[in-house]
């Protein structure tokens, strides 16, 4: 394979573990159970040894280098969660918003995938949920906090042809990814979190509560990163943003938070620039076909 110029995004975790750590035999078993819808997955490691859920079982991505011929060379980049259930290990998450908003250990409560809307032509049935609500009660009282977790789609070609190639390699360095493929944060963001936000933070403003969102730092950076004098007051805002890494050492730690207004939360969501005529027009070109064997 010639030297590709650029560092590519492969995969960092697969099933819940180091892709890097795995051996040959290890890849191929897992490839196979990639491969095969009606194949029984490992159990996750992140959300109490329930089998895995995720289609493929690739938890995160991460740019990687180069290295003859045609291996995985050097990171070049942190790890981009691509599954929610990432964001469950140990419970640092919750344990997390759980701090933030004095909350006491000892009596709070979690529910997941709560109803928050539901079908005007079928009103049993939920057409919207809160991913997770942290709640604790004190006599007749209930204090909640909802909780949306946001992992990033990919774009790019699928995975299945890497899946096929690591069922058959058998060299101990895994290879360098066989197709350009790359964190898809405009359809994570825009297309998808910026919607359930305008729906669900209006409602939880008039019920007098609060949404906190998780998304990891790649995605939040993405996203401009930090404000340039974070808030930390939660009476300053209406989406309280948590953004935790994965360190060094595979672990999800605790990192950066801050709160922000619905208005400021989208303004970061949409944060987009268009191209230059020129580049449209260039891009246009590169891109144009005949109009003689098309549908009317």
């Amino acid at each position: 394979m010639t030297r590709p110029l650029v560092p590519r995004y492969g995969i960092a975790e697969w099933y819940g573990q180091s892709f890097r750590d795995l051996d040959s035999s290890q890849r191929q078993t897992l490839a196979r159970i990639a491969r095969d819808d009606d194949a029984e997955p490992p159990t996750c490691p992140f959300q109490h040894r329930r089998p895995c859920s995720k289609r493929g079982g690739v938890c995160s991505l991460q740019r990687v280098q180069w290295a003859a011929p045609d291996r995985m060379g050097p990171s070049a980049g942190p790890r981009v969660v691509t599954c929610p259930h990432r964001f469950d290990e140990a419970g640092v998450v919750v344990r997390w918003l759980a701090e933030i908003v004095g909350f006491d250990p000892a009596i709070t409560q979690l529910a997941r995938e709560v109803p928050f809307m539901q079908a005007v032509a079928n009103p049993d049935r939920a057409a919207g949920r809160i991913d997770l609500v942290l709640a604790q009660t004190a006599g007749d009282a209930l204090d909640w906090y909802g909780l949306e977790i946001q992992a990033v789609y990919f774009s790019g070609p699928g995975m299945g042809s890497e899946f096929d190639r690591l069922s058959h390699d058998v060299q101990l360095q895994p290879p360098f990814p066989n197709k350009v493929r790359r964190p898809d944060w405009r359809s994570s963001s825009a297309k998808r979190l910026m919607p359930q936000l305008q729906v669900k933070v209006p409602t939880l403003r008039r019920w007098g509560k609060k949404l906190a969102v998780a998304v990891d730092r790649a995605f939040f950076d993405a996203l401009g990163g930090p404000s340039t004098d974070p808030v930390q007051d939660l009476d300053e805002g209406e989406v309280l943003w948590l953004v935790p890494a994965i360190d060094a050492d595979g672990r999800l730690a605790r990192g950066h938070w801050e709160m922000l207004s619905l208005d400021e939360s989208s303004q970061k969501l949409l944060a987009a620039e268009t191209v230059r005529r020129i580049e449209f027009e260039q891009a246009l070109q590169s891109r144009l076909q005949p109009l003689l064997h098309s549908r009317q």
